[in-house]
């Protein structure tokens, strides 16, 4: 009967030598590194986090500033989210291209895209209008293709009768969206500057990691929104 095999453990010294088993007096030697060695094996993990953060970055989850309160109470000044980066599409990091079609914006997602008129700039707004829709507020009621929808995103909180309240009707380009933000007074959002193409879209807000107050002069505990963390985005 062939003898059973069992693992061989090795304990290395201080020297560099490898103490053989006790039980088998079979070891297997450890090679101590020079200086040159260690820095290539440092270098060669400092590259591989850099290449696995780009790539999560890029094609799975990247993480966002919420700047400003046009989103108020989805998002508040000071909070930093997840956004799914696959939601809409896989895309070329470069030219934002899609590459693999992975599903379409529906009306109450949040997304991240890039502002049309300052593509270096990113928005966050939720879709309303969906391409060919024709897209009316009559005092903050959202109205598509001339029938009433239910909207329990919108907040108004400013003058009534302002033009953020009674809008259109417009007709959504195909292959656009109508965005607006949430605190509907105080957003600006595709009322003001139009629809935006497919192309611009960057990914779905999915959750938030971090909320923290920017009023200045507060203590840690007063500024950090615990209530908020690791909350889902609806």
């Amino acid at each position: 009967m062939a003898p059973s095999a069992r693992p061989h453990a090795a304990a290395v010294t201080a020297s560099g030598t490898a103490a053989a088993d006790g039980a088998s007096g079979i070891g297997e030697a450890v090679e101590t590194l020079s200086w040159q060695g260690l820095v290539w094996e440092y270098g060669k993990a400092i590259l591989f986090a850099v290449a696995l953060a780009l790539f999560i970055r890029s094609f799975v989850v990247q993480a966002f500033h919420i700047p400003s309160g046009s989103m108020i109470p989805t998002f508040l000044e000071g909070d930093r989210v997840l956004v799914s980066k696959f939601a809409y599409g896989i895309r070329n990091p470069f030219s934002n291209r899609v590459l693999i079609e992975t599903g379409e914006p529906s009306r109450g997602d949040v997304v991240i895209f890039k502002y049309p008129r300052d593509t270096s700039v990113d928005f966050v707004k939720r879709v309303m209008g969906l391409p060919g829709e024709e897209v009316e507020l009559r005092e903050g009621a959202l109205f598509i293709n001339g029938a009433r929808v239910e909207d329990p995103w919108g907040r108004y909180e400013g003058r009534a009768g302002t033009p953020t309240r009674n809008f259109g009707p417009v007709r959504v380009p195909d292959g656009s969206f109508f965005m607006m933000g949430d605190n509907r007074d105080f957003s600006n959002d595709s009322r003001a500057w139009g629809s935006v193409e497919r192309s611009l879209l960057r990914g779905r807000a999915w959750r938030l990691y971090w909320s923290w107050d920017p009023e200045p002069g507060l203590s840690f505990w007063s500024r950090l929104r615990g209530g908020r963390l690791l909350k889902l985005i609806r």
